[in-house]
């Protein structure tokens, strides 16, 4: 992922955008799903893009106090959207999420060297690290959607994840 033909203010426009997009899809999963601790997966999912876009919103904020935080049209993200729509299989859909948190894991790395500021360094290596978390809890559960597509509607309070 090359980051170099972005200014930082781009690069933080883009990430809390990308934020606000992934939440959005986890909540929409989490609306598609009948089993009751997948939904919890995914809320706990979109709570912590939410969380991730606060903390960008305040390095924002602070680096650019006259600026508005919105990404500006026309801008193209180097960061992947989720694809999630009503036909596709939920362990595609799940797919789709892994290879977007493993995405924005390389791009909180490549943006904390953005950043002399140790704390603002330190907490987006952070969030690459919760990325790579989100990776794997989004890995087990699509490994078990491959095994059984429907498991999440077919036992609503069963699950066999973590």
């Amino acid at each position: 992922m090359d980051l170099s033909e972005f200014t930082l203010k781009d690069l933080l426009r883009i990430a809390m955008s990308s934020e606000v997009e992934s939440r959005k899809v986890y909540l929409s999963l989490k609306e598609r799903v009948d089993n009751l601790l997948l939904k919890d997966r995914f809320q706990f999912l979109a709570d912590e893009e939410e969380k991730h876009r606060k903390y960008i919103e305040r390095i924002f904020n602070k680096k650019f106090p006259k600026e508005e935080p919105e990404l500006s049209p026309g801008i193209t993200t180097p960061l992947p959207e989720i694809k999630a729509d009503d036909n596709m299989p939920i362990s595609e859909i799940l797919q789709s999420a892994m290879d977007a948190e493993m995405a924005a894991r390389e791009f909180y790395l490549q943006l904390s060297e953005k950043f002399e500021d140790e704390e603002i360094n330190k907490m987006l290596k952070i969030f690459a690290d919760m990325e790579l978390g989100h990776y794997r809890l989004l890995e087990v559960e699509k490994n078990l959607a491959e095994k059984f597509e429907d498991y999440e509607s077919m036992w609503p309070e069963f699950h066999v994840g973590p």
